[in-house]
């Protein structure tokens, strides 16, 4: 982070990412204090100067070259910048939107961060409330994108946890390429970057040619979270990928957990629309590789209805598997998934399922067999790091750090590198 000047970077919440752009906020100010610590006192060694006279000089130069417009206290003690912008949304009868930012942010890097699949009441105007599709909430985006350098942001980030779209991402006959679409919308309102997580497809990306696009993994988080289960890791344990586009993905956790590698095979008729988890296209799954016996992790990267993942539950339950483990970067739960689901774990076709908060939720964590995994804190990092133009490849490959909270975890006993060779980038996931 500019530690010279903290007021220079501003995050901008759209209604539907309030919940995650406070989150990520938090962990922005916890990681400049820590900095700004080690700063005091290696500046405090290297001139022999009192660690409060050395606070008291960094707080008095914060505020003469930012401006801030707020008082930061006595001077004696850490200012912390605030970060967030007060903005104020608007959703007319007509339906239009309107957003107004409340203060200055002229020459200021900008991080706007919206949730485009919070289907919870998002609050506009005071106490009204509403609750918005995944259309409301891009048009929430595209209007503060514009109020932002309408208001003459310096530089503009999108934070979409989620990548709205991202499934329309390649097109079998006549049917739109929206995915990269609404890249390009976003490249020509002027967004210099986008920031998510495991988006569905990397080819989203070769569509735009002046925005880049960041693409985050919780495979850490994920990892952490199987190696505080007990018995889970050091069990017999093999990696499922649930089909061949989330191969990759389950080769990356097969290959650092140095665990067998598995495959369900999917034939499905096109012919047919998947409704809910109950009714979809999926005609005949089979299973490549041995599952008997043990604990089967599949990884994927979003649960909309369910059924394919029930499914291949109840495939791997069938060969023997003695539980079944998911982890979902996006845990959608759509329609009556939640209910599927509720029946599967009583049916005793799945152990947990691991999902990010990278979508809000309120009813999934109430179940006992969901754990929510937070991963505000890794995108806290990436935006300290792009304000600072510092590298980001520890964070986008981040093998190295898996690598030591394995070693340092006594309760994990590697079977032997079965999972064939690591690729030269992590999967998201």
């Amino acid at each position: 982070m500019n530690y010279s000047d903290p007021a220079n970077l501003a995050v901008i919440a759209c209604p539907g990412g309030e919940v995650f752009a406070d989150e990520v906020i938090v962990h922005l100010k916890k990681g400049y204090r820590r900095n700004i610590e080690k700063l005091a006192a290696e500046l405090s060694r290297r001139y022999s100067m009192e660690s409060a006279e050395v606070i008291k000089r960094i707080n008095f130069i914060n505020e003469i070259v930012s401006f801030a417009p707020h008082p930061h206290g006595n001077g004696e003690k850490f200012s912390t910048p605030r970060f967030k912008v007060p903005a104020r949304f608007t959703c007319f009868a007509n339906g239009e939107v309107k957003a107004e930012i409340l203060e200055s942010i002229r020459g200021k890097d900008i991080y706007i961060i919206q949730d485009v699949e919070n289907h919870y009441p998002v609050n506009f105007c005071g106490d009204t409330k509403k609750v918005l599709s995944v259309n409301d909430h891009l048009m929430m985006i595209f209007v503060t994108v514009d109020a932002a350098r309408q208001a003459g942001a310096q530089r503009v980030t999108v934070v979409l946890p989620i990548f709205p779209y991202s499934r329309q991402h390649k097109a079998k006959g006549r049917e739109g390429l929206t995915a990269s679409r609404i890249g390009k919308m976003l490249e020509n309102l002027g967004v210099n970057h986008v920031i998510t997580l495991d988006i569905h497809s990397r080819d989203i990306v070769n569509a735009f040619t002046g925005m880049r696009l960041e693409n985050l993994h919780a495979s850490y988080q994920i990892i952490r979270t199987l190696s505080k289960m007990a018995g889970i890791l050091n069990d017999d344990f093999v990696v499922v990928s649930p089909d061949t586009g989330a191969v990759d993905r389950n080769k990356f956790f097969a290959t650092t957990l140095k665990k067998p590698l598995a495959l369900l095979y999917k034939e499905r008729d096109y012919s047919r629309i998947s409704k809910d988890a109950a009714d979809n296209n999926i005609a005949e799954i089979k299973l490549l590789g041995n599952v008997q016996g043990k604990t089967a992790f599949m990884a994927d990267d979003m649960l909309g209805t369910g059924g394919t993942l029930l499914k291949g539950m109840k495939i791997l339950k069938d060969n023997g598997a003695s539980r079944v483990i998911c982890s979902i970067s996006h845990p959608l739960f759509s329609g009556d998934a939640l209910s599927y689901f509720d029946q599967a774990y009583k049916d005793g076709l799945f152990y947990r399922i691991i999902g990010t908060n990278a979508i809000y939720q309120e009813e999934v964590l109430k179940r006992e067999w969901y754990i929510s995994v937070n991963i505000t804190s890794l995108f806290a990092q990436i935006i300290s790091r792009l304000h600072q133009h510092l590298s980001l490849s520890s964070l986008l490959d981040n093998r190295e750090i898996i690598n030591r909270l394995l070693q340092d975890n006594p309760q994990i006993t590697p079977t032997g590198d079965q999972g064939g060779s690591n690729e030269n980038n992590p999967p998201a996931g």
